[in-house]
């Protein structure tokens, strides 16, 4: 990679001078997590941490980098907030020397609030925007940091707020589909079937299901989208049931939806499906217990990150904090990160287009990634195998866009 700076192995490449990636303290490699969770942050566990005060600086390098945070959003919001706001302060220790100092502004996990807090950090000198959360907040912040060519580097996962100069760092649906199904067709999966909720998600998966099995060369056998109101799986059933009467048709079924997989298995499989030769395949979503240990996905295929440099980081995170940070965590150390990388490599052309969409991408602890002019992202997954005891990697992440 060349020679590291502050001997963590940030390194620019060598063939762009522009690519950014990161190791923390200790040689500890960064490359990875476990899955995705592909909405926007349900359910967050709250933590003993206290919220991020109003109008907080984390860092005292010359550079100035917003952080918008919902810290008075209440409830899971102030929770991230408070995690995110953290992780920002671990990663600057972590990089020795790093010449930015982190604006945290409160949006209240509004959209008005957030457009507020983006005026706010650029009136003080911000030159990059790292957040908000949530889409809403998004929307709003990008409306004033576009006028002002401010980029942004948001936390949220919905496509529909990205576009030029507004980045989504987030996991995003299509590239845990386009990993998945492009693998399978490597594997001779050839007859594709899906089974999507009937929400956004659903809609969003859809189409990314449709354009990457014709990328593949595969075909698509059949789509069925089902409703389901609390615990009453009648209709997913009854779908279920139409993809089982076509099962002898298809070589893979797509199950995005973590919280269904367990009884999709078991139920096209006591309706005859034969899961030895149909292989199911799914999204980040999967990556919990319950899903992993359950006995029915046993040899069914998921898209994900590697483990380890999560793992790795969230041992540094409790060390600090005193309690282990949530998956998503990494979003705000790896834009964090990002940011003292690029003043420190690129000077006065930091967080301009041409750096943040480099097509060398940059790797974090999750891995490699890299930002599209559109503002959406693509990554490098690996690809696991349930074992009904948890998950095994059968296919590694790649650690570059190379070739």
């Amino acid at each position: 990679m060349g020679k590291s700076l502050s001997g963590r192995g940030w390194a620019p490449s060598r063939r762009t001078g522009l690519r950014a990636g990161f190791a923390v303290a200790a040689g500890l490699l960064l490359a990875a997590c476990t899955g995705s969770t592909l909405g926007e942050y349900p359910g967050y566990p709250s933590t003993p941490t206290q919220p991020a005060a109003r109008g907080e600086t984390v860092g005292t390098g010359s550079v100035r980098v917003a952080m918008l945070l919902p810290m008075t959003g209440g409830g899971s919001a102030t929770s991230i907030a408070s995690v995110f706001r953290n992780t920002a302060e671990l990663a600057l220790s972590d990089f020795q020397g790093a010449d930015i100092q982190i604006l945290v502004k409160d949006t209240g996990g509004t959209a008005e609030g957030a457009r507020v807090a983006a005026q706010a950090a650029i009136t003080e000198g911000a030159e990059l925007i790292l957040g908000p959360v949530f889409a809403p907040a998004v929307g709003g912040a990008a409306s004033v940091a576009r006028s002002s060519g401010v980029p942004v580097v948001a936390f949220s996962s919905d496509e529909s707020v990205a576009s030029r100069g507004v980045y989504l760092l987030s996991f995003l649906p299509r590239s845990d589909v386009s990993r998945v199904v492009s693998y399978a067709a490597r594997e001779g999966k050839r007859s594709f079937a899906a089974i999507l909720p009937d929400d956004t998600y659903g809609a969003v998966a859809e189409a990314a299901f449709r354009q990457e099995v014709g990328r593949a060369g595969g075909r698509i056998v059949a789509i069925e989208r089902y409703k389901l109101a609390g615990n009453d799986t009648t209709d997913l059933t009854a779908r279920l049931a139409k993809i089982a009467q076509i099962g002898s048709q298809v070589d893979a079924i797509f199950v995005p939806a973590g919280n269904v997989a367990p009884f999709v298995a078991q139920t096209l499989s006591s309706s005859g499906v034969n899961l030895g030769n149909v292989k199911l395949l799914g999204s980040g979503q999967w990556e919990n217990q319950q899903v992993l240990n359950a006995a029915p996905l046993t040899g069914a295929w998921y898209p994900g990150p590697d483990a380890s440099g999560f793992n790795a980081f969230a041992e540094r995170y409790q060390a600090k904090f005193g309690s282990r940070p949530p998956r998503n965590a990494t979003l705000a150390y790896d834009g964090t990160i990002l940011a003292a990388g690029l003043v420190r490599s690129a000077g006065q052309a930091r967080f301009s287009e041409r750096v943040l969409t480099n097509r060398d991408g940059f790797l974090g602890i999750d891995g490699v990634f890299r930002f599209e002019r559109d503002g959406t992202n693509q990554r490098g997954l690996a690809i696991y195998e349930v074992t009904g005891q948890g998950s095994r990697v059968i296919s590694p992440a790649p650690r570059s866009f190379g070739g």
